[in-house]
């Protein structure tokens, strides 16, 4: 797919360019002083009083926030909505009128969607929109009461109604094994431990959805994951646990008839790191370790196919000068690419999936002089190669 170019040089001037400073104001303790009013002024946009929903278009460069101000002339029960255009993935906070967060939602509206309803006092309120990956991203956002024509579907209550407790455990057997059953067969599994020991614990099967709580002696309550790897969820425990008997409560929020891999292993730090790469939570150390390709000095373009797989493939460059950086994953066949940006202390700059309407991604970033490395990968189930492009932009004097 060719890219426009006129598309990247309008984020490009954005981004280098200086904004126009805003009138003084102090609404929501000044973090809504560049916001846009949801009604298009203050008076149009008190949700107590509008015949109808408000709703507006917002464009979140990466990295950034969008903020919707609206009123309440009285007591009202209100729903706030973003929904993100193409694969985007909202995350909202609203805010009072002193700026305290009264609430916050990233996935409530269904399919990546946000959606929270509550009732509030009269006042001046700010819902804040944020790309979930920090990149740049175009999204509806709609405030409204209760009863008005909500924005998104809302989600269902999970199929898995977890009953028992760990006095019904099933014994999980010997550690460095695998069992597999379902949440519903089996909500609740007990281990030994013999004496003071990290261990990692998994739960795999992205159908099911699994969510894994660990107790300790007692029921004591000590941790729980969902969506660690995809919808498979680990939890790492590198607290050293004493010796006893633990239980592991297993629901699924998509299908509790589906049968879960569950794993309870040795912590290994050394394969919990590589792990780390692997998904592109943390940068690799350029010391040869880990296989990263050196793409050189960036002066104006450069660009490399990859073919990428569900682990991240790593690329470093160096970046002379202050300016700002484009990096693009092109789909190119049935590909479905993400990115990640680190400096070279391992400091993440920028990071994206699915800018647009499609399934490419880019990351947009001012960046000082340094070395930067950049992740590709795809999300599990596409397949392809993928272009890889890193474009230079410095300001003209």
């Amino acid at each position: 797919m060719t890219r426009p170019t006129l598309r990247i040089s309008a984020i490009a001037a954005l981004m280098l360019g200086t904004a126009t400073p805003a009138l003084a104001q102090d609404i929501c303790g000044g973090f809504g002083n560049n916001g846009q009013w949801i009604g298009g002024d203050e008076a149009t946009s008190d949700i107590s009083t509008s015949t109808t929903y408000r709703e507006q278009m917002a464009l979140v460069l990466g990295g950034n926030e969008y903020v919707s101000l609206f009123t309440l002339s009285a007591p009202t029960d209100v729903r706030v909505e973003a929904a993100g255009r193409g694969s985007g993935d909202p995350v909202i906070d609203l805010l009072n009128s002193t700026g305290d967060i009264i609430l916050s939602d990233d996935d409530s509206g269904g399919n990546a969607a946000s959606r929270a309803e509550t009732s509030l006092d009269a006042g001046t309120y700010c819902m804040s929109l944020r790309s979930y990956d920090g990149g740049p991203m175009t999204a509806f956002v709609r405030i409204g009461r209760q009863e008005q024509e909500p924005l998104t579907e809302g989600i269902s209550t999970p199929t898995s109604t977890q009953t028992g407790s760990c006095d019904t455990a099933v014994p999980f057997g010997t550690l460095g094994e695998s069992v597999s059953a379902s949440a519903a067969e089996v909500p609740f599994w007990s281990f030994e431990l013999d004496g003071q020991t990290p261990i990692t614990i998994t739960a795999e099967n992205e159908t099911a959805d699994p969510v894994i709580t660990l107790y300790g002696p007692g029921e004591t309550y000590i941790d729980e994951n969902d969506d660690y790897d995809g919808l498979n969820s680990r939890l790492d425990v590198t607290d050293t646990l004493a010796a006893g008997t633990y239980c592991l409560g297993v629901t699924a929020l998509s299908d509790d008839s589906a049968p879960i891999t569950l794993s309870i292993n040795p912590y290994d730090a050394e394969e919990a790191l590589q792990a780390l790469y692997a998904r592109g939570e943390a940068a690799p150390p350029l010391d040869g370790s880990v296989p990263v390709t050196d793409l050189g000095v960036l002066t104006s373009r450069t660009r490399q196919d990859v073919q990428a797989t569900e682990d991240v493939t790593w690329f470093s460059l160096d970046f002379e000068g202050a300016g700002l950086l484009v990096v693009e994953a092109i789909a190119n066949g049935n590909s479905d690419p993400w990115l990640v940006l680190y400096d070279d202390l391992g400091r993440q700059v920028g990071l994206n999936d699915d800018y647009g309407d499609g399934l490419d991604s880019m990351i947009a970033v001012r960046l000082q002089e340094g070395t930067y490395i950049i992740g590709v990968r795809l999300f599990e189930g596409s397949q392809g190669f993928v272009r890889l492009v890193a474009e230079k932009y410095v300001r003209a004097d």
